[in-house]
């Protein structure tokens, strides 16, 4: 493995922390023998197309530096290689490091993880999800939770965490269930009312909430989670849960296993890792050992 190693760096993320993340994570990492290059890139749009270029160009790692959003981003560079991922998870939600047990919020000791792992070969390879070429760590969310997310990224007011609370409770009051149609491996439709349906690859989204709390990384299955025909009072009752993960055991949720799943409904987003995908429908894959992750 080749010593230099490339940092990934959003300097937005969570309200300003990736920039001052890199920093010390890239200390750490040069400390342990490592050259480090930065990447930031103009938009999204350039960053990943540099990242990209890193990737084929042999870097020893992408080291991504933000949340989920940015994770995200660098699974679409590290996706299908066996170019390694750090992740230095400074984010709002952190769920994809989370669920990798890594260090979250403290930059110094996430660099010091990775060059450890990088070091002595500590590489986990997990599955990833796949929709039409975009790839996902976490959970693909669609339903009561995308369209909460939907009128979230609408709001230019509060800014924050209170701005999703906010946007749940207006969607809360105007959600109805809705029609599904659900196919697993490429079996049987299934025909379904759903408050939503969450297909995870990880166990949580939305910084813990463990929607698919079974959830593993690397067996080769999706856990997806349905949450049926609730009124508003069950849902109120259910939602609050899933930060345990507890509501898998309510009457109204139920939990499949598959490598593949394909959702059809109307007028529904479907958000990976929390980033937007497109309308329904959409079909999702899981790939084995798809990317392979620097770890304790």
């Amino acid at each position: 493995m080749t010593s230099e190693i490339t940092l990934f760096v959003n300097p937005t993320a969570g309200r300003g922390r990736g920039a001052h993340a890199a920093q010390p994570a890239a200390s750490a990492l040069r400390a342990a023998g490592f050259s480090v290059r930065t990447i930031l890139g103009e938009n999204a749009e350039d960053a990943l197309a540099r990242a990209r270029e890193a990737v084929a160009g042999g870097t020893g790692a992408l080291v991504a530096v933000g949340g989920d959003g940015m994770a995200h981003l660098a699974l679409q560079a590290v996706g299908g290689t066996r170019t390694p991922l750090g992740l230095v998870a400074v984010g709002t939600g952190n769920d994809f490091a989370r669920a990798l047990g890594l260090p979250v919020r403290d930059p110094a000791a996430a660099g010091r993880v990775i060059a450890e792992g990088l070091k002595g070969a500590r590489l986990r390879d997990v599955d990833l999800g796949r929709v039409d070429g975009t790839w996902f760590g976490t959970v693909l969310a669609s339903g009561f939770d995308s369209r909460v997310n939907d009128r979230g990224n609408r709001m230019r007011w509060p800014t924050g965490r209170f701005k999703y609370d906010l946007a749940m409770l207006a969607e809360l009051a105007a959600f109805t269930p809705v029609p599904y149609r659900m196919t697993l491996d490429d079996g049987e439709v299934r025909e379904i009312e759903a408050t939503l349906v969450a297909v995870g690859n990880g166990s949580s989204y939305g910084g813990g909430m463990r929607i698919c709390a079974d959830a593993e990384l690397d067996d080769g299955l999706f856990d997806i989670t349905v949450v049926g025909d609730c009124s508003r009072t069950t849902l109120l009752t259910v939602f609050p849960k899933v930060y345990k993960g507890t509501h898998l055991s309510h009457p109204k949720v139920t939990v499949h296993r598959a490598a593949k799943v394909e959702l059809v409904a109307q007028g529904i987003t479907g958000y990976a890792d929390g980033e937007p995908l497109g309308p329904l429908p959409l079909t999702a894959e899981c790939v084995p050992a798809a990317a392979r992750v620097a770890v304790p």
